[in-house]
């Protein structure tokens, strides 16, 4: 087997689509609990059961969403600086 050689940079660029796929991927997860949760509140007022709580997670999964899209910007930022 050979040596691989990266250029200056090059490694750090594959490992920031690597983060960028990472971050895809929390994405469309916290999406997934975003759209659960909205059912979960959805069944509780149809209930007549208490959504306070239910609506304290929505947000904090929001908020996480929000932290997410945000990383994911500073990732496309370094990878088109590179």
């Amino acid at each position: 087997m050979g040596v691989v050689r990266f250029r200056a940079g090059e490694m750090d660029h594959n490992q920031e689509r690597r983060h960028l796929a990472q971050a895809d991927r929390h994405i469309a997860q916290v999406k997934g609990h975003i759209d659960r949760q909205r059912l979960i509140i959805d069944r509780l007022a149809t209930m007549g059961e208490p959504t306070d709580e239910a609506w304290l997670t929505l947000a904090a999964f929001e908020a996480t969403l929000q932290a997410f899209e945000r990383h994911r910007a500073t990732i496309l930022r370094i990878l088109r600086t590179d």
